[in-house]
């Protein structure tokens, strides 16, 4: 229980600890208690349930590993799977849904036209490689992008070798810090989150301007409508 006792001195919370301190100390805990799978079952629940922090789960995979839990090896080999499983449940969502479903869901958001969707479609079926790769490097869209593919019906084969090649890049990345950098792991965490609030700004930003621009654009089609009604009679 080594792994749990310095897990608890880094992340000591005088609160009690926060949710994501709990779900680490959990993951590290299932880690040290069946090995690498744990590890495996941890990434897969931060791909179904986004908010879990893969930045908090891949080093202390790698840290765990450091220790002698497990070889580095089976702590990437692991993780990867589990990112892979996670990424192809959400694919099966997609596929659950489909494209009729989907249409559907947008048509009722305001703002939202089909042909916006249509077009979104077709960006992803002519873009859908790259997206499900780096897609898998971009926190929150890493868990996301898997719904779009299975909507579009991608390739299984060719959805899973993207996944498993993007994943194991982005696990690496982590997994090796947490390896080499030992009991100051959660160093990692810091610029990881850095790195997530400025993709969140960004998202934030982009959803805001394009709002923007469609409310402008049914004004626009609004008084085009008006000077025609007026100049008809």
């Amino acid at each position: 229980m080594i792994t749990l006792i310095a897990l608890q001195a880094a992340t000591a919370d005088p609160s009690g600890g926060s949710l994501i301190t709990r779900f680490a100390d959990w993951a590290v805990h299932l880690m040290e208690v069946i090995g690498a799978p744990g590890a495996a079952l941890a990434i897969a629940l931060e791909n179904l349930f986004p908010p879990l922090p893969s930045e908090v789960i891949l080093p202390l995979a790698g840290f765990t590993a450091s220790r002698g839990s497990f070889s580095l090896f089976e702590a990437l080999l692991w993780t990867t799977i589990g990112s892979i499983f996670g990424a192809y449940a959400l694919y099966w969502v997609g596929r659950a849904l489909g494209r009729a479903r989907t249409r559907a869901i947008f048509g009722w958001l305001p703002l939202v036209d089909l042909d916006d969707v249509d077009k979104v479609e077709g960006w992803f079926d002519r873009n859908g490689s790259k997206a499900v790769f780096f897609g898998r490097m971009i926190p929150i869209f890493r868990s996301l992008i898997s719904i779009p593919a299975g909507v579009t019906k991608m390739n299984q084969a060719k959805f899973l070798g993207l996944t498993a090649a993007g994943s194991l890049i982005w696990n690496s990345i982590f997994v090796l810090s947490g390896f080499y950098l030992g009991e100051n792991w959660h160093v990692v965490e810091a610029y990881a989150d850095v790195f997530q609030k400025l993709v969140i700004v960004v998202v934030a930003a982009l959803i805001v301007l394009w709002a923007v621009l469609k409310i402008r654009k049914s004004r626009a089609k609004k008084a085009a409508a008006l000077q025609d009604a007026d100049a008809a009679e």
